[in-house]
């Protein structure tokens, strides 16, 4: 039978984005003890919230020995630590689109952590849809913004058998969503998105016209090109924002 892994959901919240911050993790040890975790910045980004979750999560789970499952609704977390991170390293901390790599402080200790993990046993991450009604993913999203919104909610300690929360209620595919086939169609057929940031106000073109009024003329506005859904990504974390939705086809 397979080693019973430490069991952890992580999510982070701004209001904002960047705004106040929250993050929330619950992290449900072999023996059956559940513990939650939360905390707060005056001004972050939902990014950051998110890889801030996880990483106390996994320092609070330093000291159990054995596998570690991470339960995460941020596809930003995931391909960040499991593939662009490598990129970021061999480029010098630098993008593929050629800006620094945002929050770089949280994702060397991060990758220390995971590291170390791998060495103690294993770490695997799994995505969830968010708001999807996974009962891990739902707790730590109300921790996250209950902190992000300058509450301070009650954090449970205590045995599995008293947690209100079904948190082994977990969901079968945990698959990042692969958006390698339809980027591809999107390459063929031309931009993936046109990106502008305007006092603070991030807004997805679908042409360049579109996206030029928006910016011309702007003090400070940026703007950008995105091929593909990945690059696109890849922008708004230099950007320092959260990846958006996918658009309407």
């Amino acid at each position: 039978m397979a080693e019973m892994p430490i069991v952890v959901f992580a999510d982070g919240a701004a209001k904002g984005n960047p705004g106040p911050g929250g993050w929330g993790a619950i992290i449900v040890a072999p023996h059956g003890e559940v513990t939650e975790l939360g905390g707060g910045a005056p001004h972050s980004t939902n990014n950051r919230m998110e890889l801030t979750a996880a990483l106390e999560a996994l320092r609070y789970a330093q000291g159990m020995p054995g596998p570690v499952a991470l339960y995460t609704d941020s596809t930003y977390l995931i391909q960040g630590i499991c593939k662009w991170i490598h990129g970021w390293r061999a480029r010098g901390w630098r993008t593929a689109a050629g800006g620094d790599v945002v929050n770089r402080d949280l994702w060397e200790a991060l990758a220390a952590l995971a590291t170390a993990r791998g060495q103690d046993g294993s770490l695997t991450w799994h995505h969830v849809r968010g708001h999807s009604g996974v009962p891990g993913n739902e707790r730590v999203d109300e921790i996250a913004s209950a902190w992000a919104s300058a509450e301070r909610p009650t954090l449970y300690r205590g045995p599995l058998a008293r947690y209100p929360v079904p948190v082994l209620d977990l969901p079968e595919d945990t698959r990042v969503p692969d958006r390698t086939s339809r980027s591809r169609r999107r390459r063929a057929a031309g931009p993936y998105s046109y990106l502008s940031l305007v006092d603070g106000r991030l807004e997805r073109h679908a042409t360049w016209a579109e996206c030029e009024r928006r910016v011309k003329g702007r003090s400070g506005a940026r703007f950008k090109k995105a091929m593909s859904a990945e690059e696109e990504a890849e922008i708004l974390h230099t950007w320092g924002l959260a990846p958006l939705g996918r658009p309407r086809l």
